[in-house]
């Protein structure tokens, strides 16, 4: 699917969600009874410009689910929740460690959808030159395994690990099922690319701003804080997997600084995972 196809089916995604209000109000189901149909001026003939009006000055939720639309890859929420019940990703890391140098690891993770994002379960296996471990997130709490061991991780690898999950495109595209309030921040044209900005508000009160094409519909890159430092998340390489579309490499800066890169090598969803894999025992 050619870049300016998927532009064109984002922006006809958004005129339909807005025409659609539109004919909503004016739809009637026939009725038996022989009351004369309406003529054609006492139809409301706003509809068209609206639509077009919704392209040129979209509401939140219109470039949010527009959003939805193309990560689906015309399938949306509908088809993200089908093929991503389950994931297994594997690829490179680079991350910033406890000694301030950037380290490499191989990894896999291994994810199970919850109904909303606090409910998932994920396993993340790491294997550094120094040291092979695992960080899992299960019931809402977060445990380490190495060798077989459970262990408490440090307070800023709990942290890191919790961030990855909170502050990323599920919480944009599952905003709904995680009954977080969106709101629209503007639109900038900001090194030379328009885009709209989209601040999401979750349930525990944690923040962010996504920063979405206005052409493609897909997130540049966001924006949060936390304890005070100023984070960045960056999205590149964008293909399609499965019918849905993956950014294949993260970046993320902490107050302007590289503190982690991520390289996905391969991704499947669908495959059969055993709650084992997120057991402490």
């Amino acid at each position: 699917m050619h870049f300016s196809f998927r532009s064109s089916i984002a922006a006809f995604a958004v005129a339909i969600a807005a025409a659609g209000s539109c004919f909503g109000q004016v739809a009637a189901t026939p009725s038996p009874s022989p009351t004369p149909a309406p003529t054609p001026a006492a139809t409301p003939a706003v509809s068209a410009a609206n639509a077009k009006d919704a392209v040129k000055n979209p509401t939140a939720e219109q470039i949010v689910e527009t959003a939805i639309f193309v990560y689906g890859a015309g399938g949306g929420r509908m088809l993200l929740n089908q093929i991503r019940k389950t994931a297994v990703e594997r690829g490179q890391t680079t991350v910033l460690n406890a000694e301030g140098r950037m380290e490499k690891a191989s990894y896999q993770r291994f994810v199970t959808r919850g109904g909303i994002l606090s409910k998932e379960k994920i396993r993340l296996d790491q294997e550094f030159p120094s040291a092979r471990y695992s960080l899992v997130y299960s019931d809402e709490k977060v445990f380490g395994i190495f060798k077989d061991d459970v262990f408490t991780p440090r307070d800023d690898a709990t942290r890191a690990f919790q961030n990855q999950i909170f502050y990323g495109l599920d919480s944009l595209l599952r905003y709904k099922e995680n009954d977080s309030k969106i709101e629209l921040g503007g639109k900038e044209k900001i090194a030379g690319v328009d885009v709209h900005m989209i601040d999401v508000t979750d349930r525990q009160s944690r923040k962010m701003r996504f920063y979405i094409s206005a052409k493609s519909f897909r997130v540049l890159w966001l924006d949060y804080e936390d304890q005070g430092i100023k984070y960045k998340r960056k999205y590149y390489d964008y293909n399609i997997a499965q019918g849905t579309l993956v950014p294949f490499r993260t970046v993320l800066y902490a107050a302007d600084k590289l503190v982690e890169e991520t390289d996905i090598g391969t991704v499947t969803y669908g495959p059969k995972i055993e709650d084992t894999m997120f057991a402490a025992n």
